[in-house]
């Protein structure tokens, strides 16, 4: 007789949705513990720009997959989901909750859903695409569209990474991206997961953003990226590619004044977040729940779904 799924609770939503918030308090709720599913966050020395919850706020709770990386090392996610399960299977073995708190769509799907190996990075290639596409803005994705239309329809065109990524993948293996997916996929198993995502309204959350992205510059985000730099971290790793980096390092180039820096993060973060919302969107797993993770009205709702669910199951 196979042994009973164990719980498992996903917060997905957009950045600044309170997922962090909302994740925490479920954790507190159901004897859980918290594992990180943005992209950024596993990277050691950036703190203000991703958003992490200092550790004197994380209520005694473990977190898991936080502060793992060095900034210079590449963890793509099949590697994330490889780990990630591993952790999970690690906080249930131990009798505890495992709670999702999931911002990168992309890493949440290869941890639920599994993600094909794929080829190899092929560096010279991916140098080549990104190349062009600086010289040609969206040529990417009108490659992506002939070689790969439903992988196309699924990356923004604006994604540059995904785009490089999944193009170089179809230009490798001469095969779509979305059928070496569909076959090399592998669900994760043994768990029963709820699905719980924040909806706050558009335009309280593009104002809760704006005033996110004046506290992160205001609270030492420029000098937090000078000070990576001293430590003897490449300008080209990875996490300084992620919005509020991106723009710092700009501004500390001298590329920038410090007000465009702050409007363009502004402006990329309300994008990035529409991108957010209408991947999670497309999960039907998701139950929304229309408001931000740290009121009270919404965290209960999210309660009652988890107790609801797992209730019924036992």
């Amino acid at each position: 007789m196979r042994p009973s799924p164990h719980p498992l609770i996903v917060v997905a939503g957009s950045t600044g949705s309170g997922k962090s918030a909302l994740a925490l308090w479920l954790a507190s709720q159901v004897d859980g513990e918290v594992v990180n599913c943005d992209s950024v966050q596993l990277y050691r020395h950036f703190d203000i720009g991703s958003a992490k919850v200092p550790v004197s706020e994380r209520m005694g709770i473990p977190h898991h997959l936080i502060d793992i990386l060095e900034p210079q090392e590449v963890f793509s996610a099949g590697e994330y989901a490889r780990v990630g399960r591993e952790t999970l299977r690690e906080i249930a073995g131990r009798g505890k909750t495992p709670v999702v708190a999931g911002g990168t769509g992309f890493y949440v799907r290869a941890l639920m859903d599994g993600l094909c190996a794929g080829p190899k990075r092929d560096e010279s290639l991916r140098e080549r695409l990104a190349e062009r596409e600086k010289r040609r803005p969206g040529s990417l994705h009108r490659i992506l569209r002939r070689l790969d239309a439903k992988a196309a329809g699924r990356i923004h065109a604006h994604d540059r990474n995904k785009l490089i990524r999944a193009v170089e993948v179809c230009l490798l293996t001469r095969r779509p991206l979305t059928e070496l997916h569909a076959e090399g996929s592998e669900p994760l198993e043994g768990f029963d997961a709820v699905w719980i995502g924040l909806d706050p309204p558009r335009e309280e959350l593009y104002q809760v953003l704006n005033q996110r992205v004046e506290k992160m510059f205001e609270s030492g985000l420029v000098e937090e990226v000078r000070r990576i730099l001293e430590m003897g971290y490449p300008a080209s790793a990875k996490p300084f590619e992620s919005l509020g980096y991106k723009q710092a390092l700009e501004l500390v180039r001298g590329n920038c004044s410090y007000s465009e820096a702050v409007e363009e993060t502004q402006k990329e973060t309300r994008r990035y977040a529409k991108r957010q919302w209408t991947w999670f969107k497309k999960d039907t797993r998701i139950s929304s729940i229309s408001g931000f993770g740290h009121l009270l009205q919404v965290q209960q709702k999210a309660l009652d779904m988890v107790m609801a669910r797992f209730s019924r199951e036992a």
